[in-house]
């Protein structure tokens, strides 16, 4: 198998697989990577996480939009912006959070129960270089 088409199935399952376990918290597909972004960086701008999570703005407004909604984040302005929003948990916004923390762990857990702890940081080594270098392309355009 090529890498690219390892990498799309990969994400793939790995991300059904999160989906039917967080099923009953009645989020979509695209909110518990914006949870998670926001769980390390509350109060971020639309830019900011659409930025650090590869979306674009617009499909990251209708996103939030479903998340308020939902009673999971709420948008603030600050010092006087009126153009900016800034985005926040709210309480159940947070107890969602470790819920999908709680099934991304167990996923984990279960993905490298059976292989050696060396294998786990070589591959993980690899990977964020891989990371690190798709993020730069990116940059550079």
């Amino acid at each position: 198998m090529e890498f690219q088409d390892l990498l799309n199935t990969t994400h793939s399952m790995h991300r059904k697989l999160a989906m039917r376990m967080i099923t009953d918290t009645g989020l979509t597909p695209g909110q518990p990577k914006i949870l998670n972004y926001l769980y390390t960086h509350d109060g971020s701008s639309q830019t900011e996480i659409a930025t650090a999570c590869y979306i674009e703005t617009a499909s990251l407004t209708s996103v939030l939009n479903g998340m308020e909604a939902k009673g999971l984040v709420e948008r603030r302005r600050q010092n006087g912006n009126r153009r900016t929003y800034y985005i926040y948990l709210t309480g159940k916004g947070k107890d969602m959070c470790r819920i999908i923390d709680n099934a991304f762990q167990e996923i984990n857990e279960k993905l490298f129960s059976d292989i050696p702890s060396g294998d786990v940081a070589v591959f993980m080594d690899v990977f964020e270089k891989i990371y690190g270098l798709l993020a730069m392309m990116l940059r550079e355009g």
